[in-house]
């Protein structure tokens, strides 16, 4: 009981911990000017003032989200390229990256092992280590400075791939020979009984590949060299000190959608995670 207690205990508070980042953004979206800079005054270059954070402040204000969301024709043109690029990779992995884990996982053909040791070693990989080939291939293919040079490299990601196989691996053979032996063919195999049995695996893929390309910043500053082309997750570094009101209204629209889509799928992404380990 003791002990039960005392675990309960420390991931209160990891849980709080890991939260109050989060909980101090949201306070200080809602900052006037001038308390900002009281608080943070010294943060800024502005007096030498100790820095006051504070959960609530003492007079909030929607001021920065109104000059976020009327004032700044910018911060809508990043949102809409952040949405493109991120929908495009996650529909370009289902085309993908669906067949390819299935393939994986069910089919026997030679060199199946040593392609997904491959698979594995790209997985590993920084984007430093791939930066400078995938470049020279992105140049070549004369898609520098386009939103598929950003996509194109996301939806030929390892990682679906190798989360997915284990999921599918975890089938049981039995339910997929009972459909073999009722007449169905491979495709409809892999679509009536490995994308439904499936779905968990597929679902923490999604949310893993969404906070991905949400949160990309190397690849977008590497292969898009025009502003108009850039994501959302570059628009905050753009935002100059007399702006910090802005850039934390900006940081809690970011974080809404993907703070959304993991606690909606969390249970999935869970189950996802924990098939990725089974052995065969």
């Amino acid at each position: 009981m003791v002990k039960r207690v005392l675990v309960n205990l420390i991931l209160t508070a990891v849980c709080l911990f890991v939260w109050l980042p989060l909980l101090l953004i949201a306070g200080n979206a809602l900052m006037s000017e001038g308390e900002m800079l009281e608080r943070f005054g010294a943060l800024f270059g502005v007096g030498n003032s100790p820095v006051k954070a504070v959960f609530l402040p003492e007079y909030p204000t929607l001021r920065p989200f109104v000059e976020l969301l009327l004032d700044s024709p910018g911060f809508y043109v990043m949102f809409w390229n952040s949405c493109l690029q991120t929908g495009a990779v996650l529909g370009g992995q289902l085309l993908a990256a669906l067949p390819a884990a299935w393939a994986f996982a069910h089919f026997g053909f030679r060199g199946r092992k040593a392609l997904f040791f491959l698979y594995i070693i790209l997985m590993i990989q920084p984007f430093q280590v791939t930066m400078v080939p995938g470049y020279l291939v992105l140049k070549k293919m004369r898609l520098l400075n386009t939103h598929l040079a950003v996509i194109l490299p996301g939806i030929f990601s390892a990682f679906p791939v190798f989360i997915m196989a284990k999921f599918f691996e975890s089938i049981p053979r039995p339910l997929i020979e009972a459909a073999r032996l009722d007449g169905a063919g491979e495709f409809s195999i892999f679509a009536r009984v490995g994308i439904p049995v499936g779905k968990p695996g597929i679902v923490s893929v999604m949310v893993l590949g969404f906070l991905e390309s949400w949160n990309a910043i190397e690849q977008p500053m590497t292969f898009l060299k025009e502003r108009r082309l850039w994501p959302l997750s570059l628009y905050l570094p753009e935002i100059t000190s007399d702006k910090a009101g802005v850039a934390w209204a900006a940081s809690v629209i970011m974080m809404m959608l993907p703070v959304i889509l993991f606690v909606m799928g969390a249970e999935s992404l869970e189950q996802g995670i924990a098939a990725s380990g089974i052995k065969e």
